[in-house]
């Protein structure tokens, strides 16, 4: 699996990694400030962005797919910033690969299976006629009826392009996302990671919550935590200047 990535700036190693639906384009202002002091690989992982389509996806498989970069790169201590599903892929291949990592930051998700909360948007995305689209707000319009918020179904349409043919199509693989979901649902694994680890949350999202110290703490013992106030799961885009200088201040060290 050779990912897609973009690579620019200078100093220590940082890998970001997008969440589920997202692409290394999510990451744009902030792969342009951090370039300042780090050098960013921003990465589209499996099914998702330019990277290649596959059946199979779990969390190991997206984690030697990040070692893999990380060899062919010559790459031997980087930074991890994984912000959801990406915060997952970050932590599992800290949990594998330790040597390779430096400082490990995970963006609102803990190291917890979760349960299935996706199931209007699939059956949106689903609902999209790709034959019959002629504009992207044709697909905004039908999207309507499942996702009533329109700063979500604008994330979502940014994987909607023409391909040679001129026909719109989706850049994920939308059919490997729903039938392996399970698995994005699923919990990382593996021995403990002792480096510097920091869970940074949006105070009014709950995809990290006190009941998960235990779980955090049993796979990460040096992880601690930080809040950013009124921002929700999407943190890095609600409040990008809080966002930008708690990763600058973890990893500048």
């Amino acid at each position: 699996m050779k990912l897609h990535y973009q690579r620019t700036g200078q100093g220590h190693p940082l890998v970001i990694m997008h969440g589920l639906f997202g692409t290394l384009e999510n990451w744009g202002s902030h792969i342009k400030n951090l370039s300042e002091k780090f050098d960013v690989i921003a990465v589209d992982l499996r099914n998702h962005g330019r990277s290649p389509h596959t059946a199979e996806m779990s969390y190991p498989l997206m984690a030697e797919d990040i070692k893999q970069l990380l060899d062919d790169l010559e790459l031997n201590s980087v930074h991890l910033l994984g912000h959801s599903m990406g915060g997952k892929v970050a932590m599992q291949l800290a949990l594998t690969h330790s040597e390779k990592v430096a400082k490990l930051m995970v963006a609102d998700i803990a190291p917890i299976e979760y349960p299935a909360h996706h199931e209007q948007v699939f059956a949106g995305l689903f609902h999209v006629d790709l034959n019959q689209l002629r504009s992207r707000s044709d697909a905004d319009k039908q999207l309507q009826a499942f996702i009533p918020e329109a700063g979500i179904r604008a994330f979502l349409l940014k994987n909607l392009y023409r391909n040679k043919e001129g026909q719109f199509a989706w850049r994920m693989n939308l059919s490997a996302l729903r039938d392996q979901y399970h698995e994005i649902a699923s919990a990382p694994q593996g021995p403990q990671f002792n480096g510097p680890t920091r869970f940074i949350k949006g105070g009014l999202s709950n995809y990290i919550k006190s009941e998960h110290t235990d779980a955090v703490k049993a796979l990460f013992p040096q992880a601690d935590l930080r809040v950013i106030a009124d921002a929700g799961h999407w943190l890095h885009a609600e409040k990008p200047a809080l966002f930008l200088r708690q990763v600058e201040q973890f990893f500048k060290d």
